[in-house]
């Protein structure tokens, strides 16, 4: 399977999740998005009216993150997060799901809070993170499962904090287990330009790295598509 070069950096999201982020670095981050393409710059909830203000009137959407990166804070944080994210101009959530209470068999809380939050955002897209690198098969296919049928639009594959980011093997695994209409996001340690190819050859539909301008550069710089 081959991808037109336009087609794959319309599928990545360029992220900026340091501790210590800058508006400096955040004003680079949504120039470089809309000069490549981008499907979206993905940033902490501080920053995203400032991204939004950057990328008005472009395409390139602006995604906040909540209960990142570890996903146990109550959800009514989460809610009231999502709530103001979405004030602030994003229109796509990255949100870490509790793995808190699905580790402690409480499904129904995993389910509701991602539905909830998931009525805040409306039309927006909803991307929710499992961090399979805590999970086995069993448990990858259960919690995927729950916030699918809760409505999440896209899977994703880790949060790039864990101690393991993104595996073929699990993309492959989550596109057996999912409607097809449901994304998958890979993302964590990908970094270049054969990376991305081997992770949309997989199953998955957007791309989550740190280094979208190196693999940019990298696929505008070779006629391999």
């Amino acid at each position: 399977m081959s991808f037109e070069i336009q087609d794959i950096l319309k599928r990545i999201d360029s992220t900026f999740l340091k501790p210590n982020a800058s508006r400096k670095d955040i004003e680079r981050l949504c120039m470089d998005a809309r000069k490549y393409g981008f499907a979206a710059v993905c940033v902490n909830p501080y920053f995203v009216r400032f991204a939004s203000e950057l990328l008005k009137g472009t395409e390139v959407r602006v995604c906040g993150v909540i209960g990142f990166p570890l996903g146990a804070t109550l959800k009514e944080v989460k809610v009231a997060e999502a709530r103001l994210v979405k004030k602030f101009g994003a229109s796509e959530i990255d949100m870490m799901v509790n793995l808190s209470a699905f580790k402690s068999g409480k499904y129904d809380e995993v389910k509701e809070e991602i539905a909830e939050v998931r009525k805040i955002i409306g039309e927006g897209v909803l991307k929710v993170i499992i961090e399979c690198c805590y999970l086995n098969d069993e448990e990858k296919i259960l919690l995927a499962s729950l916030a699918e049928e809760a409505g999440a639009d896209y899977i994703k594959t880790s949060t790039g904090f864990g101690p393991a980011g993104a595996k073929i093997e699990d993309v492959k695994l989550l596109r057996r287990v999912l409607k097809p209409e449901t994304g998958i996001k890979a993302a964590g340690g990908i970094r270049s330009a054969e990376q991305v190819r081997e992770f949309l050859r997989a199953g998955a539909d957007r791309i989550g790295t740190s280094s979208a301008v190196k693999i940019a550069e990298e696929l505008l710089g070779s006629s391999e598509v």
